[in-house]
């Protein structure tokens, strides 16, 4: 989850545990972005592993002595009770672990006395949805409204985005249990990618095998079920040598592929899908886009053109929306 999701959950986290005390909302909201503050340790992190992002401050432990040191420190500057403190830091500590962990960032929760990891899948870390909504209440609370409206017109607010993220968190759990039972019984997909519609999702498989990569994927809608797909599409991991331009889809497919995956590490680095189509002016184009790092209709992809007269292959990182596919 982005930074600002991560403080806003553990700010409406503490107010449900203490209420309205500014003192303990902002010791509760500031622990609940400090986890992140370990990219910090970006330099050493190589030398000791447990200091690396999604490490140590990631954990249990890491967030506990957050939350210690926190009440220690806390009523230095501010009054208020230690283990309040405490109970505020350590509960907006352990938000911003199960946020990640709802997610395809995987935390090791149990560190330092386990490395085992834990991922649900729920949702993308970073979702344009959450972090929109989370920027507009910041500039409402701390900026609107922030001693200038009745008392009563804040708490609507705040339980109004209480409401938001509860219900938010549920449809993505309800899709992300929903399609793992879908799943079972469709032997052709074995991974479940969240899109940036909460009530949307992709499955798929990925294969490599014989110097060639295949990707089979479905679109799936919460109540509705699979609702396009399965779609393949596979190509070949070395350029395959040619003469002239493609005379079809599957040969444009087949040329480009290889283009794609050395212009873009996301092409390589992530579930991805391809099509062709001709151009009567200017020849074939083949587009390969990530099913994974898409927003807004659009997803990080390439476009490989081969012009019809002789020019060289012409390959370009581009924001690509599916001509026959929606995300």
């Amino acid at each position: 989850m982005d930074l600002l999701t991560h403080v806003l959950v553990a700010y409406l986290v503490t107010f449900g545990l203490v209420g309205p005390q500014p003192q303990y909302l902002a010791a509760g909201a500031l622990a609940g972005g400090l986890p992140d503050a370990d990219a910090l340790f970006f330099p050493i992190a190589r030398r000791f592993p447990i200091l690396r992002h999604h490490g140590i401050t990631h954990s249990i432990l890491g967030v506990s002595v957050i939350a210690g040191a926190g009440s220690i420190l806390a009523p230095l500057v501010l009054p208020g009770v230690p283990w309040v403190y405490f109970l505020v830091m350590e509960a907006g500590g352990l938000a911003h672990v199960l946020q990640d962990a709802f997610t395809n960032f995987s935390v090791p929760p149990l560190l330092p006395f386990s490395e085992r990891r834990l991922a649900l899948d729920a949702d993308r870390a970073i979702n344009f949805v959450t972090l929109v909504v989370s920027a507009v209440a910041f500039y409402l609370l701390l900026g609107v409204e922030r001693n200038r409206v009745p008392g009563s017109v804040y708490l609507f607010t705040v339980y109004l985005l209480m409401a938001f993220f509860a219900a938010y968190f549920a449809i993505r759990l309800a899709g992300r249990i929903s399609i793992g039972r879908q799943i079972r019984s469709r032997p052709e997909f074995d991974h479940v990618v969240p899109t940036g519609n909460p009530f949307a999702w992709v499955v798929l498989s990925e294969r490599v095998e014989n110097g060639r990569s295949t990707t089979t994927w479905g679109r799936y809608v919460l109540g509705k079920g699979l609702v396009e797909g399965p779609l393949m599409v596979d190509g070949p991991l070395e350029p395959v040598p040619h003469v002239g331009s493609p005379r079809s889809e599957k040969e444009a497919l087949e040329w480009s592929y290889p283009l794609a995956r050395k212009a873009s590490s996301v092409i390589e680095g992530t579930y991805h899908f391809g099509e062709a189509f001709e151009d009567p002016v200017k020849g074939w184009v083949a587009v390969w886009y990530s099913l994974e790092f898409t927003a807004f209709g659009r997803s990080s992809g390439v476009r490989v053109r081969f012009p019809k007269d002789g020019a060289p292959v012409e390959v370009r990182s581009t924001f690509y929306r599916p001509l026959r596919h929606a995300l």
